[in-house]
């Protein structure tokens, strides 16, 4: 049965082929027959649910008038909700996210349908269907990219967040063009779009940048519990309590003194976010939080006293993430930079936890952490690996390593991060096997490509 035909048109070639009543049919799809009669007479339009069952009535597959139904109902019909948006529903369902998108954009120039949609578009994602949500967010945010409401603001707030990939270089550009749209948000939307940013920055090492965005998020945050905003109900799982964004912004403060070397001022923050004894009637949830971030402050104290090359206290910094599971990671990716630097020989502490020294997902008491900062931190952890072991004269583990971490920054984009393997690599390619160098040889290539991709060369030429 070709798709030229109108679905009416298909109906009666159907009962006329297989011999079949009205009634027979009404039986069998469940579909009145009146209401049958109606359709192939042309009298009554199809709605969602008539058509499905249509569809199975004729032992089709779901979804297989869709388009027809675009053209037939939707865009040569009166507009009318009661069938877009139960038609969006089900393309959904199924995913079928180009009928979807034709659907959309065929009704766009009827601005009133941009609540419903943008509705559509939240429902879509509380229920996790990202990738129709984002077509809805995209439409909603063309049509209304010159009213600058909030509406489109938070159209742009979740095209940013579910746009987000392991490509760094992508992930700036987003940043980048969505920054704009953070103050016309809600209040409490705001703090978490800063959140977001400053996990992007972080993940991109633009210390000046994430200094600002903590500066402005923890300042907002501040205000606000000042005002008694103890939280909003947002219905969002991602928005979170407000003394949550002004202690991370007092940790992303303490972190950027640490990438700066200023150690001092980098403990002061710590002090904050430790002992927060400003925060009043702290409700369960609360609480939760601020243990958490106590514990990151002593984990973080051990740390800074381990940067400044107190050695002493490595024994006693590995006692503690011991038995704090979730600081095992990012603590070994700190404890091998040390390594590196005081030439610390930490064979045993690699020995022993060795089962963290993989990509996996990282959490805390209190949700998940970025996983592009998580993605930047393996990466840097396989080169402070490699240099280790090359420090070490174990030159095929310590290249190995180099490559794996060349491998990483691939994957992830860092401009950084190749430039610095590559380094390596030619800097230790006398100790370097034939096979290595042939694997190096290939991740050069494919480097070379990423960049001829970031600046539109060819690879051909005439």
């Amino acid at each position: 049965m070709e798709m030229t035909a109108t679905i009416r048109e298909q109906m009666e070639e159907f009962l006329h082929k297989n011999e079949m009543t009205i009634n027979r049919f009404a039986e069998i799809s469940e579909v009145n027959s009146g209401t049958l009669s109606n359709i192939l007479n042309g009298n009554r339009p199809i709605s969602m649910q008539q058509l499905d069952r249509i569809t199975s009535g004729m032992g089709l597959e779901e979804g297989y008038f869709y388009e027809l139904y675009i053209d037939e109902c939707i865009f040569h019909a009166t507009p009318d909700w009661r069938r877009l948006g139960p038609f969006l529903h089900r393309c959904a369902e199924l995913g079928k996210l180009d009928c979807l998108d034709k659907a959309v954009r065929m009704t766009m120039d009827n601005i009133s349908y941009s609540p419903l949609l943008f509705e559509t578009a939240e429902l879509f994602f509380k229920e996790g269907k990202h990738e129709a949500a984002v077509l809805l967010y995209r439409s909603v945010a063309e049509s209304e990219r010159f009213q600058h409401s909030e509406r489109l603001a938070l159209c742009q707030y979740r095209l940013f967040t579910l746009g987000l990939t392991d490509d760094q270089d992508a992930n700036l550009q987003a940043a980048v063009y969505f920054e704009p749209y953070v103050d016309r948000l809600d209040e409490m939307y705001q703090l978490d779009a800063l959140r977001q940013l400053i996990n992007i920055n972080v993940s991109l090492n633009r210390w000046d940048k994430v200094e600002e965005l903590a500066n402005k998020m923890g300042s907002k945050a501040k205000i606000q519990y000042q005002n008694n905003m103890k939280m909003y109900d947002l219905g969002d799982k991602e928005v979170k309590p407000l003394i949550f964004y002004i202690l991370y912004g007092e940790l992303i403060l303490a972190n950027v003194c640490r990438e700066k070397g200023d150690y001092e001022k980098g403990l002061y923050y710590i002090s904050l976010y430790s002992n927060p004894d400003w925060i009043y009637e702290p409700t369960e949830n609360d609480l939760q939080i601020i243990e958490q971030f106590k514990e990151w402050g002593k984990a973080n104290k051990y740390l800074y006293q381990l940067m400044i090359g107190q050695v002493e206290i490595l024994p006693e910094y590995i006692n503690y993430i011991s038995i704090k599971e979730n600081e095992v990671f990012p603590a070994l990716c700190n404890i091998m930079i040390a390594a590196n630097r005081y030439d610390i020989n930490v064979d045993q502490i690699l020995e022993r936890f060795e089962v963290y020294l993989t990509l996996k997902n990282q959490s805390s008491n209190i949700g998940t952490i970025s996983r592009q900062i998580n993605a930047e931190r393996y990466t840097r952890l396989l080169s402070e690996l490699g240099i280790y072991y090359l420090n070490a004269k174990n030159y095929d583990k310590g290249l190995q390593y180099i490559l794996e971490s060349l491998v990483s920054s691939i994957t992830i984009n860092s401009n950084k991060g190749m430039l610095r393997c590559m380094g390596l690599f030619e800097q230790f390619r006398d100790f370097s096997s034939l096979e290595t160098q042939k694997r190096f040889k290939k991740l050069v290539s494919e480097v070379q490509k990423l960049n001829e991709k970031k600046i539109g060369l060819s690879t051909s030429y005439s």
